[in-house]
């Protein structure tokens, strides 16, 4: 979730720099609930007065005969925190809480094509990232902590927009079985295990991760070479599955525990599948239209006893 600074922009007195400090005085009597007045020139911003050290200059010995009918320019920073609209939030917060102590509450000065747009408050910054990041948390998967349904969604959406593009439709083989033969607590250990083992591959690759629920898991990707990762993920799941079961199943390759049929079957250890959809050879238009060709090749990954990847193209096992 994206929020710029100048969706949260407010506004702010701007004054010239030529303007005396008496009629700067009259403005934070006016406006008693604004900290600082920007300063610009020919609607570009060159400083900014904030009311705390206005106040404590004047309030010096001799200041207010010194300065109460001379230009404010004499009393502006002019090292103020800038940024264009169009800057992240959190790119702003961090830049922000960066800033020395004596400046460290004042406003932020934002612009639009270098000309003065607004500003924006340590207050509402800090509240509107609060909001952000108490949003993302309740979007996350309590397990994986990965982006759930929701934000898996808004990134699919955004994706369409992308010249190239790869979604790996991922899930685990035979997890039920795992699930019966060791309890549910070990199988959230397998599907922790996993989500690491995507998000490595991944932030590797500048894509995203998230976790649909179970043992369901999306990674998009900004480009169409998918197949080294797929490569990847699977070469690291298959060398890192075996230590969650015990020996002797290790070395037998399978566990005895009921089918869905309640028969007794020997079930293999557990393999990993991605469905990979791209826009390279079919153009995509919705997400419907992904999700639903990704479920007709997942169905051919299940075909498969072995840990695979199935694109249009081709299967590897």
């Amino acid at each position: 979730m994206r929020i710029n600074i100048g969706d949260i922009v407010e506004h702010s007195i701007a004054v010239q720099a030529t303007i005396n400090n008496s009629e700067i005085d009259q403005l934070f009597k006016d406006n008693y609930r604004t900290h600082g007045i920007i300063i610009i020139e020919n609607k570009k911003p060159l400083g900014m007065v904030t009311r705390t050290d206005f106040y404590q200059k004047l309030g010096s010995m001799y200041g207010y005969n010194l300065y109460i009918n001379r230009p404010v320019s004499l009393l502006m920073k002019e090292e103020i925190l800038c940024f264009d609209y169009q800057t992240s939030i959190t790119e702003v917060s961090e830049k922000a809480m960066d800033r020395s102590s004596n400046a460290l509450y004042d406003d932020i000065v934002v612009t639009k094509e270098g000309q003065l747009f607004g500003s924006v408050s340590i207050r509402s910054l800090l509240m509107t990232l609060a909001s952000v990041q108490s949003q993302i948390a309740s979007s996350l998967n309590p397990l994986t902590k990965l982006p759930g349904n929701r934000m898996i969604n808004d990134h699919l959406k955004e994706l369409l927009s992308h010249e190239k593009f790869a979604v790996l439709y991922v899930d685990l083989d035979q997890f039920k079985a795992y699930n019966d033969v060791y309890g549910f607590s070990a199988g959230d250990k397998v599907i922790q295990e996993t989500a690491s083992i995507l998000q490595a591959n991944a932030v590797k690759n500048h894509g995203f991760v998230g976790h649909v629920g179970g043992d369901d898991f999306v990674v998009l990707l900004y480009s169409w070479d998918f197949e080294n990762i797929c490569e990847q993920i699977i070469a690291n799941f298959d060398q890192s599955i075996p230590s969650f079961y015990n020996e002797e199943h290790r070395k037998q390759g399978y566990v005895k525990t009921e089918n869905r049929k309640g028969e007794l079957e020997e079930i293999p250890l557990i393999s990993i599948s991605i469905a990979v959809v791209t826009n390279r050879f079919q153009p995509f238009d919705s997400v419907d239209g992904i999700v639903n060709y990704a479920a007709k090749i997942k169905k051919e990954c299940k075909t498969h006893r072995c840990s695979c990847f199935i694109s249009n193209q081709f299967v590897t096992c």
